[in-house]
């Protein structure tokens, strides 16, 4: 069996799980997600647990168990505490600010760019170098991180551009006559 697939999943108090067949709904204090997963699944709630179990160990139904338990955590996760991607900006006057519901960045184009928070993710920027986007749902968490990232993604020489926290960018060391003869 997997080793992730048989994990039950905890419902804490105040979140709401609603199971129609395939369609899973989970509400709690940070917004609903509704999701729809394969007919093999079979998902069952069990007190405060949720269970996701298999019908055979066929390759496909194998692959499937871990992969629907772990969507509903993190569905569980996200309806409670949410998820949270935070973005560096890197460059001599690149900055990004907040208006309203829109983030205005300045990343060495000849115009700022603009991207609108949407109904279930926010941007916040802590400081002018600096992008907090949250949401409950993480893959649109990601999805809009990784666009956002897109606008100005780092560039290798330099390492200027906008990155995540944790992202290692490789520096390349740039012209080879600069320097190294003589």
């Amino acid at each position: 069996m997997s080793r992730i697939g048989r994990k039950p999943i905890n419902i804490p108090a105040g979140v709401d799980v609603k199971i129609d067949g395939n369609v899973v709904t989970v509400k709690g204090p940070k917004g609903t997600l509704t999701q729809s997963f394969h007919p093999n699944m079979a998902i069952a709630m069990e007190g405060t647990e949720l269970t996701v179990s298999r019908p055979d160990d066929e390759k496909e139904n194998r692959a499937l168990h871990g992969l629907t338990r772990t969507l509903l955590h993190n569905m569980v996760v996200g309806v409670t505490e949410g998820f949270k991607k935070e973005l560096d900006v890197q460059g001599v006057g690149y900055r990004v600010q907040k208006q309203g519901k829109e983030m205005i960045m300045t990343l060495g184009y000849s115009h700022p760019v603009v991207v609108a928070e949407t109904d279930d993710i926010k941007i916040e920027c802590p400081s002018p170098n600096r992008i907090v986007i949250s949401g409950a749902d993480k893959q649109k968490v990601g999805q809009f991180a990784a666009e956002v990232r897109e606008k100005r993604p780092p560039e290798p020489y330099k390492g200027k551009g906008i990155r995540y926290i944790d992202e290692v960018v490789r520096r390349k060391e740039g012209k080879a006559g600069k320097g190294a003869k003589k």
